[in-house]
């Protein structure tokens, strides 16, 4: 047991360092003034964001996406063997934690089944309940640019669906799920730069 919470700790603290270094890359666009860089100001809040930064946002909540599910179906396969193990749901959500608490950006793992594992992992928001009616009919991603703080930001949901027969180890009601179908969402909150 020790073996597998230390190589699960191991891939989680891989991935945190992998979305560290993603946020921290800092560029300037060629189509895009360079605001904030070299002292300049930038933009003013209520500045819309443009079409290009709008599409960065997206391209990083993909990447982000990809990886966060990767290392998730990984450690599922290679180290949860029992409903003794820890669950790779739960290293999800304490590493999204981690990650949120960092600030890059705000993620989170939460439930589309109606049948949450713990209270905390639900919609919360008017975003996230749209986007869970939007996930439910099928679409495969829900995003909308909102400003927080006087920033705007891409809020973006993904589906998350059972892609494992392990997953029903944790969660017994998803063995009726029918496959494709989310039982779950990643909530990003990814900054428009």
């Amino acid at each position: 047991m020790m073996r597998h919470s230390l190589i699960v700790f191991s891939a989680m603290a891989m991935l945190a360092t992998a979305a560290w270094l993603v946020n921290r890359h800092t560029m300037v666009h060629a189509d895009e003034p360079a605001a904030a860089v070299g002292g300049e100001k930038a933009a003013p809040p209520s500045a819309p964001p443009s079409d290009a930064a709008i599409k960065r946002a997206h391209k990083q909540v993909e990447m982000l996406d990809n990886i966060y599910k990767q290392a998730i179906v990984l450690i599922t396969d290679k180290y949860v063997h029992d409903e003794d193990d820890f669950a790779a749901g739960s290293a999800a959500v304490l590493l999204f934690k981690n990650i949120s608490e960092g600030g890059s950006h705000q993620v989170r793992l939460i439930d589309v089944s109606g049948l949450p594992y713990d209270d905390e992992n639900v919609a919360n928001d008017d975003f996230e309940r749209a986007g869970v009616k939007e996930l439910k009919a099928g679409a495969p991603i829900f995003e909308r640019v909102e400003q927080i703080d006087g920033r705007p930001q891409l809020r973006a949901l993904t589906t998350v669906p059972v892609v494992m027969k392990k997953c029903v180890m944790c969660h017994e009601h998803y063995a009726d799920v029918k496959p494709g179908k989310p039982i779950g969402a990643i909530s990003y909150t990814v900054p428009i730069e």
